[in-house]
């Protein structure tokens, strides 16, 4: 069964909109307006505090610390931590730290302070030339062997390419060349910090 629904009979006529309609143009008027006025003051706001900004002092970098440095407080932690270095622990172990601290007093106290960055190691490839007979052994070529080191097993080999350089060590600071043997230092070169 259908029930039948009538439109009610409205008696709307121009002259009875007309008011309807003023209000409602001044309402979304209104509310522009304070939209506006709200954007303005967002505005101003915004210029005060970026003119704030400018004129504050710039904030003090924080100190480039060795490695040996930033492990050393990140073990022991600051003074807030209520933790203290035992140096006469391992007087012999720790003489390199000393040594640091002593030479670097400002730059030790404010990274305890502050914080601070750790310095990033040169590092370095070797690249050892050699000289092999091209695809076709029709003549000889200048090339590069790179020296790497396995990470699982410890080996030690050059290689002509860089396959699966994530299971081989590749990078090395001075001192780990010099560890391997002192001859290789001679062919390092420097490793750019993107590569």
């Amino acid at each position: 069964m259908t029930k039948e629904m009538k439109r009610p009979i409205s008696n709307i006529t121009q002259d009875s909109i007309k008011p309807l309609l003023s209000n409602a143009v001044e309402f979304y008027t209104n509310k522009n307006r304070e939209a506006h006025k709200c954007i303005q003051e967002r505005d101003e706001y915004i210029n005060y505090l970026e003119s704030k900004l400018s004129n504050a002092k710039p904030q003090q970098a924080l100190p480039v610390v060795p490695d040996f440095i930033g492990k050393l407080i990140n073990t022991f932690g600051t003074p807030e931590d209520g933790k203290h270095i035992n140096y006469s622990a391992s007087y012999l172990e720790i003489q390199k730290e000393l040594d640091w601290i002593d030479n670097h007093q400002k730059t030790w106290l404010t990274a305890l302070l502050i914080g601070f960055r750790v310095e990033k190691p040169q590092l370095f490839e070797v690249k050892m030339p050699i000289v092999y007979w091209d695809d076709d052994a029709s003549q000889l070529t200048n090339g590069f062997d790179f020296l790497r080191i396995d990470k699982e097993t410890d080996e030690v080999d050059f290689v002509g390419f860089l396959s699966n350089t994530k299971k081989h060590t590749v990078h090395f600071t001075e001192q780990e060349i010099k560890s391997i043997d002192e001859r290789y230092w001679q062919f390092a070169v420097p490793v750019e910090d993107g590569e």
